[in-house]
């Protein structure tokens, strides 16, 4: 007959060994925060596993058996600030402010972090290498945000004489990673107004 100790030592051994495993999502989100951080820091090339794995409160050998190289890491870390910014994005859209505000909301918060966004940067422009390891992600990456930008959200939706929407979504994209260059450049200047006057310009009717 099994006793009471005995049921209670095998739910304690069950319980070791499920919690490795228990904790390897929420373990797997913790690296891919401090990669985040040691990017947006350091920058891609500098940051190093050993650094990351600090911030994370790991060992260097327990982040390798989550991502195997650096590369592997920096596509996790780049998919979770997407994931971020569209968090971002969809919680300024919820606040109710005016569409042509939604974007600008956004380079708000990004540009309260220069140096991060300096190193996001450099990432970005690097990857435009087609051996860069995050290549196919920004290719993929430009492909979503059309999708968004085509929303009538963001009042992009219908062509205009002058422009077809996926004009204004080139035009859209082309601003915002220009406003960001030109903010960390001069960050005194004001740019903010530029891209809400931009939203009112290219709006479709029907989304005014």
């Amino acid at each position: 007959m099994t006793t009471t100790s005995e049921t209670d030592a095998g739910k304690k051994t069950a319980t070791r060994r499920r919690g490795p495993y228990a904790s390897t999502p929420a373990r797997r989100a913790e690296i891919v925060r401090a990669a985040l951080a040691s990017f947006a820091e350091h920058g891609y090339e500098r940051a190093s596993l050993r650094d990351i794995a600090a911030r994370a409160n790991v060992t260097h050998a327990a982040l390798l058996r989550h991502f195997a190289t650096k590369d592997d890491l920096l596509l996790a870390a780049l998919a979770q600030r997407d994931a971020d910014d569209l968090d971002l994005a969809r919680s300024i859209i919820e606040s109710k402010v005016p569409k042509e505000r939604v974007l600008s909301g956004v380079l708000q918060e990004e540009f309260a972090h220069p140096e991060h966004l300096r190193n996001w940067l450099a990432i970005t422009i690097a990857a435009t290498n087609p051996s860069h390891p995050a290549h196919d992600f920004f290719i993929a990456r430009r492909e979503r945000m059309r999708q968004h930008f085509t929303t009538k959200r963001l009042a992009t939706t219908q062509d205009s004489e002058e422009l077809s929407a996926a004009d204004k979504v080139t035009m859209v994209m082309a601003m915002t990673d220009g406003l960001r260059i030109q903010y960390l450049l001069d960050p005194e200047r004001p740019t903010l107004h530029i891209m809400e006057t931009l939203m009112r310009l290219i709006a479709s009717p029907q989304d005014g």
